[in-house]
């Protein structure tokens, strides 16, 4: 004789993850950011001041123009000793990196991620239309992935 079930039947389970996993939902909103004709030395105060290694560049406008690193500030640290250039007379403009990879909004965790892995890079900004709206980093990443562990990645 057969066992007979008493539940009923069951609804079929989806495998869908319901959860966001875009870019937007986890980057930071709230940036540290830099004008081209900001000191150098200015930069350095808020990198350690905020623990920080680098931050976007934005025009009068908020349209991402360039990022600047704490590898940067290094390389004009090493030369300004070199050229006996002292780094009170460095801007922003000079120094920073103007061909900045970003990623955008409606972009996957995943995505990012596999970006970040590609490029070794420590953070992207997130820009719409040209103008930056957020910023994820290596961390929001491994955050995300943390909160969607346990589920279905899809």
């Amino acid at each position: 004789m057969g066992i007979k079930s008493f539940q009923g039947a069951r609804q079929e389970i989806k495998r869908e993850y319901l959860r966001p996993i875009a870019v937007a939902d986890y980057m930071t909103r709230k940036l540290i950011t830099f004008t081209p004709e900001q000191c150098l030395l200015e930069v350095m105060e808020t990198f350690m001041k905020h623990k920080i290694t680098g931050a976007p560049v934005i025009d009068e406008n908020g349209k991402l123009i360039g990022i600047i690193s704490d590898s940067d500030c290094m390389k004009q640290i090493s030369e300004g000793r070199y050229f006996n250039m002292p780094i009170g007379d460095m801007v922003v403009r000079k120094y920073m990196s103007s061909d900045v990879m970003t990623i955008n909004g409606d972009a996957s965790i995943f995505d990012a991620a596999t970006q970040f892995h590609k490029t070794r890079h420590r953070r992207f900004p997130v820009v719409e239309n040209g103008f930056l709206i957020g910023q994820i980093s290596r961390k929001d990443v491994m955050l995300a992935a943390l909160k969607l562990s346990g589920h279905h990645w899809r």
